[in-house]
């Protein structure tokens, strides 16, 4: 699903809503997410799960065009850990088949 799919669903759902009004709190929710995750902190949705950052090092990386090495500077980089909640849901469908 992409972020107008995303949308969509809710104009659906909340027929009393105009798109712009959906749009405006889904941009608001991700502009959250994103701001917090910015500032190093951490973002947790119950039942679904959490947002955090990770550290990654400075590595010696290799351009794939030329074959020359280049030097990639560390960085922080966003991780999803779903929550138990939403594993659990996942794996149902995998038990209920069986």
């Amino acid at each position: 699903m992409i972020r107008s799919e995303l949308v969509q669903k809710l104009c659906r759902d909340f027929p009393d809503l105009t798109q712009r009004e959906v749009e405006s709190v889904v941009g608001a929710v991700f502009d959250s997410i994103t701001d917090q995750l910015a500032k190093g902190g951490r973002v947790e949705l119950r039942g679904f799960g959490a947002f955090s950052t990770r550290k990654r090092d400075a590595r010696i990386g290799r351009n794939p065009r030329t074959g020359e090495s280049v030097d990639v500077d560390a960085k922080r980089v966003p991780y999803f850990k779903p929550g138990k909640e939403m594993r659990e849901r996942l794996n149902l469908q995998e038990v209920t088949a069986d």
